[in-house]
């Protein structure tokens, strides 16, 4: 899953709803993420070739709202609402995922399962 940034990208996504939870003034997604344009991408352990500077999941919170929506550790972050997530700082990512005014979150994510699925699935069933 290895991405050159600013070019197109073919990426077999799935799409995941959040139902954020409200704690007092909180919302609460239930899941933390890595990586970002301005970040060291040989740091990012979902990166398979390690420049990959994508947005991805590091972390979830068992029975958290993220969780519950079917969010995977290591799902990389395509779309959050619309907006393209390729090529973002990591504080843009964040901001872009706690906006107060949002109770919900539609994410565009891809994950190394969904490519693998498709792979298969293509070479049992190739095209005549």
């Amino acid at each position: 899953m290895s991405f050159v940034p600013g070019q197109p990208v073919t990426a077999v996504v799935q799409r995941i709803e959040i139902q954020k939870l409200r704690q007092g003034e909180n919302l609460i997604l239930g899941f933390s993420i890595g990586g970002g344009i301005d970040q060291d991408s040989g740091q990012n352990p979902f990166s398979e070739d390690k420049t990959d500077k994508g947005i991805y999941v590091t972390r979830i919170t068992p029975g958290g709202p993220a969780d519950v929506a079917g969010l995977k550790m290591g799902d990389k972050i395509m779309q959050v609402n619309g907006w393209d997530m390729t090529m973002v700082t990591h504080d843009q990512a964040r901001k872009r995922l706690t906006k107060k005014k949002e109770d919900v979150v539609r994410l565009l994510v891809t994950r190394k399962s969904l490519e693998e699925a498709v792979k298969h699935s293509m070479n049992k069933y190739p095209r005549q």
